[in-house]
C-alpha cells in the first residue's frame, strides 16, 4: 500500500490496457481516483472484467482486485469519457516501416475525444517523437477543445517492478503548456513518493528517449569492455565492480551479457536515432550502441560454434526466453535471435522458461519446450543461459552435466561460478571472464 496525501478524487479515463495503461490505471485507483480503462480488444477486456490480468507483473493483479470499486474496464467510448476530467493516452507506438514511431493508435484516441468538452486535460503517457505534443495540441484546438489542457507525462517503469516504480519513482516528469495543467497532473499524483519535475512539453518528450538511450549505452559499453577483457585476460566482473563504485558512474546497468531487449530499449533507441535522422543529424554514438547490441547475440552463437566445431546436427538448449527475469515479455528478447541463428546453422533447439509464452510462429514453431531446465538439457550438446532466472542459479547442474551428451555451457548472463561449473565437468564459457 502507498501512503496517501488525500486530494479531491478525480475521474480519469485511460486509453490502452497494455503494460503502461494497466499499471497507470491501477495505480491511480490506488491513489484514490476513479478510473475507467478502455481497450479495443474484447478478449482482453473480458479477461480483466473477470478478474484475470493478461500480463505478468508482480503486485498488479492484487492492486486491481483491491481497487475494483474504483477501477472499470470497458470497450465503450462513451462509458470511458462519461464524467472524465483527465484523459490519459497509454497506447503503444511501435516502429513503422520507415523506422518512425507508428502513432496511428494515438491519433485514433485523439480523434475520439472530439465533443468531450468536459475534459480538463489530455495527457500522453505513450512514448512519442519530440514534437508530437504540438501536433496533438493543434488537433485538439481544431476539434473545439482549445480550453482543454495538454501535458506529456512519460513513464519510467521497468517491467517486473512497474507498480513500485510508479508509486516510488525517481521522478515524475510533467511537460505542460500552462501552469494550471501542470498543477492538475501534479495533484493527480499526490501520494506518489517521488519528486515532480515540471518542464515544457518537448523537453518531457525527449527525457524518456534520452533516459533509455543512456541506459542502453551503459549496457553496450560494458559489453564492449567484456570483449576486450576476453582478449586481454582481464575479468569484466571485477572491472565493472570497481568502475561502479565511482559515485559519478554508479553500478547500475554495468552488467555484461548477451545484450538488451524488451519493449523499450530497442524501440526507443531506434526511435531516437530516427528522430535525429529526420532532422538531418546522425547520432553516431547511439548507432554504435545499437550495433554492439546486435552483434552481442551473434557473438554468443559464434563462441558456441567454435567450442563445438559445428552447430549442424547439434542439440542446443536455450535456458530462459524472456528478455529479463520477472516478466513474461518476449518482445525483442535476445532468445529470438539466438533461436533463429541456431536453426539457421542446422541445430535442434530445445527451450525452457518459467513464464514465457512465445508466439506460435518461427523460430519458436521449430523448437521444443520443456518443463524444467534439467529436461531441456537432457541429451543436449550444449546450452545457452539466456535469462538470469533464479531457478537457473539453483538448478541441479551436476545432474545436468551427467545427462547432457556434451556438457558445454555458454553463460550469457554470468550467473554461475566458473570454477564450480568446470569442477562439475562443464566446458564453461561466459561474457568477459577469463
Amino acid at each position: 500500500m502507498v501512503s496517501m496525501v488525500r486530494t479531491p478524487e478525480r475521474r480519469v479515463a485511460v486509453f490502452g490496457a497494455g503494460y503502461i495503461g494497466l499499471v497507470t490505471g491501477a495505480c491511480f485507483a490506488e491513489l484514490g481516483h476513479r478510473v475507467v480503462v478502455r481497450d479495443i480488444d474484447p478478449e482482453k477486456v473480458a479477461l480483466l472484467r473477470s478478474g484475470e490480468v493478461p500480463i505478468y507483473e508482480p503486485g498488479l493483479g492484487d492492486m486491481i482486485a483491491r481497487n475494483k470499486e474504483r477501477l472499470t474496464f470497458t470497450l465503450d467510448l462513451e462509458e470511458t469519457l462519461d464524467g472524465a476530467e483527465i484523459a490519459y493516452v497509454c497506447v503503444d507506438t511501435p516502429p513503422s516501416a520507415s523506422g518512425d514511431a507508428d502513432l496511428s493508435r494515438l491519433w485514433s484516441v485523439v480523434r475520439s475525444l472530439e465533443g468531450a468538452a468536459h475534459l480538463k486535460a489530455v495527457v500522453v503517457k505513450s512514448t512519442v517523437p519530440v514534437g508530437t505534443g504540438a501536433r496533438v495540441r493543434a488537433a485538439l484546438d481544431e476539434a473545439g477543445l482549445s480550453h482543454v489542457g495538454y501535458a506529456a507525462n512519460p513513464e519510467f517503469t521497468a517491467e517486473g517492478r512497474a507498480v513500485d516504480d510508479f508509486l516510488h519513482p525517481d521522478r515524475v516528469v510533467i511537460g505542460a503548456e500552462d501552469d494550471a495543467t501542470a498543477r492538475l497532473i501534479e495533484e493527480l499524483h499526490a501520494g506518489v513518493d517521488g519528486p515532480v519535475v515540471v518542464m515544457d512539453v518537448r523537453s518531457a518528450e525527449m527525457v524518456k528517449l534520452a533516459s533509455n538511450a543512456l541506459l542502453a549505452t551503459k549496457i553496450s559499453f560494458i559489453n564492449e569492455i567484456a570483449t576486450l577483457c576476453e582478449k586481454t585476460g582481464a575479468d569484466v566482473e571485477e572491472v565493472a565492480k570497481a568502475v561502479g563504485l565511482d559515485h559519478r558512474l554508479g553500478p547500475h546497468f554495468l552488467r555484461p551479457g548477451i545484450g538488451w531487449g524488451g519493449s523499450c530499449f530497442p524501440k526507443d533507441s531506434e526511435a531516437l536515432r530516427q528522430l535525429a535522422s529526420n532532422t538531418g543529424y546522425h547520432l553516431q554514438l547511439l548507432s554504435a550502441v545499437i550495433e554492439v547490441n546486435n552483434l552481442q547475440k551473434r557473438r554468443a552463437i559464434q563462441t558456441l560454434k567454435e567450442a563445438l566445431g559445428t552447430l549442424t546436427g547439434m542439440r542446443v538448449a536455450l535456458l530462459g526466453l524472456t528478455f529479463k527475469p520477472g516478466t513474461d515479455d518476449m518482445r525483442e528478447a535476445p532468445s529470438t535471435v539466438l533461436a533463429a541463428r541456431l536453426l539457421a546453422e542446422g541445430a535442434e533447439v530445445r527451450c525452457w522458461d518459467p513464464m514465457a509464452r512465445p508466439p506460435a510462429a518461427e523460430p519458436w514453431s521449430s523448437t521444443t519446450r520443456h518443463e524444467t531446465p534439467e529436461l531441456a538439457v537432457e541429451g543436449a550438446d550444449a546450452a545457452i543461459l539466456v535469462t538470469e532466472w533464479p531457478q537457473l542459479k539453483e538448478a541441479d547442474w551436476a545432474h545436468a552435466a551427467a545427462v547432457m551428451r556434451r556438457p558445454v555451457l555458454f553463460d550469457g548472463r554470468n550467473l554461475l561460478d566458473p570454477a564450480a561449473m568446470r569442477a562439475l565437468g562443464f566446458t564453461y564459457m561466459s561474457v568477459g571472464r577469463p
